[in-house]
């Protein structure tokens, strides 16, 4: 053999060798992001290859399946009350995706998930049947706060206090996800995603907003905690008006004539005076504000229930002045509703948390639990005498103060109202709040629910947390309660 074709075979035997060793990389190392690849047309055929599996509401799926003509993707999802639910099963679209528990649940609802196959369907690569994703929503909650919200911009979030099981999660203006679910309905998708409305944004677990007068409990609550003040019936020490620490402003009072002057933490509740909560979270400082805030649930980057809800935040690094503004739920404090009916979860039962969720199970095609979400994980937030001073404390809002529209014939009822600042210098409509909780003096069964109404489409002078909020979180808890 000469010297050419002796290099020729060489170079071609390494080339060979070169194959060998990146097919043997390729498919020992590469081979599973390769198959999860977004891009990877497989995936989506075998996602809808067989119709999904379902969410399931109160034992009624509120998805559904049917068949695609003309394309290889064989069947597409269909959704019952698609609007009304769509805040809590989001969309799982041939085109765009899945989002919410469509996104989070996406394998065992096509069937993919490798709990779901048997030894032989791992062998031979068959598609198990899909399983289910049983949550803790109650229809009649969720329908009582889509209702109620109607035509305005807000949310509504109603939580179990006793198990943490989500009962409600409503967003207004919503949307039908049935109408983006196939590979045809790009002017669906464009008008959902350009619309100025955000109809595809969920504003309750989604949209953390100044809490205004509503974080109040928070700042009682450290204060209490903390020996600051001993008692909701203590007068507290607070000129009205207060100037803002080393400033010149005012903290003005939404009602002159209120006796805020040193009053109560009872009687400041009841008026929403911010000269007394202002003063308090100044003289408690922004660390032991902070650290009552998180025990609440405020800084969290990692709150799932299971879909990831956003931060709600308790700034720091702030001067005097600043910590006195968080006080009322200004400057840079925001939250979402879902965390502002997490506070009253907690102070409803007794100063414990339980982790609030609104999947119970994920099962099998035979109903047999693959996961399941532990209604008894609490944590102590506050000590029981504070809670129970508080919910005193919140009564007294309902029944004498600024919160009456959420009373419920019958029932213990708790409340806070808010009225957060919008805009630079205020100059934007406000945000309305309603924070409360109820119990069935009867029964015990109990109920917490936040509201925000960003936009009603009322005058500045007509949006209240009382006139606005509050009579969602009436119907929502009367829901709940039966």
């Amino acid at each position: 053999m000469n010297k050419t074709i002796r290099r020729a075979a060489v170079f071609s035997l390494l080339l060979v060798l070169a194959l060998l060793l990146r097919a043997t990389w390729v498919q020992a190392y590469e081979a599973e992001a390769l198959a999860d690849d977004q891009h990877n047309r497989r995936n989506t055929i075998a996602q809808y290859a067989q119709p999904l599996g379902d969410i399931v509401v109160a034992g009624s799926p509120v998805t559904g399946s049917k068949r695609t003509e003309g394309s290889d993707l064989a069947y597409k999802r269909t959704y019952t009350d698609g609007e009304l639910y769509a805040p809590v099963t989001g969309y799982s679209s041939q085109a765009y995706g899945a989002t919410q528990l469509e996104g989070i649940y996406s394998k065992v609802l096509d069937g993919t998930d490798n709990r779901l196959k048997n030894p032989l369907d791992v062998l031979t690569g068959k598609q198990a049947p899909p399983g289910d994703v049983l949550t803790t929503i109650d229809p009649a909650v969720q329908r009582a706060g889509f209702e109620a919200l109607g035509d305005n911009k807000g949310a509504a979030v109603a939580i179990d206090p006793a198990t943490g099981r989500i009962l409600g999660i409503v967003s207004t203006p919503s949307y039908d996800p049935s109408k983006i679910t196939g590979t045809t309905d790009g002017d669906a998708w464009q008008a959902l995603t350009g619309d100025k409305d955000q109809p595809m944004l969920n504003r309750a677990l989604r949209q953390p907003l100044p809490p205004g007068s509503t974080f109040k409990l928070v700042v009682a609550a450290a204060a209490l905690e903390d020996g600051l003040y001993s008692s909701v019936d203590e007068r507290t020490d607070s000129p009205s008006p207060y100037t803002l620490p080393n400033t010149r402003t005012v903290l003005k009072n939404e009602n002159p004539s209120a006796p805020c002057e040193n009053a109560t933490i009872r009687t400041a509740l009841q008026y929403s005076c911010n000269n007394v909560f202002g003063k308090m979270a100044a003289d408690l400082g922004q660390e032991k504000l902070r650290a009552t805030a998180e025990k609440f649930g405020f800084n969290d980057t990692e709150r799932d229930v299971p879909v990831r809800a956003w931060t709600s935040v308790y700034p720091d690094d702030m001067d005097a002045a600043q910590t006195a503004l968080t006080g009322i739920g200004q400057f840079d404090v925001t939250a979402t509703p879902l965390q502002m009916a997490m506070v009253s979860a907690a102070l409803s039962n007794d100063g414990l948390m339980a982790s609030p969720h609104m999947v119970s199970e994920v099962v099998d095609a035979d109903g047999d639990t693959l996961q399941s979400y532990d209604d008894a994980d609490t944590e102590r937030i506050v000590s029981s005498s504070t809670a129970k001073q508080l919910r005193s404390a919140m009564v007294t809002v309902v029944e004498d103060g600024t919160g009456g529209n959420a009373r419920i014939d019958g029932a213990e009822v708790g409340g806070k109202t808010g009225t957060a600042q919008h805009g630079e210098n205020n100059s934007k409509t406000p945000y309305a709040w309603f924070t409360s909780y109820a119990k069935d003096t009867k029964t015990g069964k109990q109920v917490a629910v936040a509201v925000i109404i960003e936009d009603s489409g009322a005058a500045r002078s007509e949006v209240s947390g009382n006139g606005l909020a509050a009579p969602v979180a009436q119907k929502m808890m009367k829901a709940a309660l039966g």
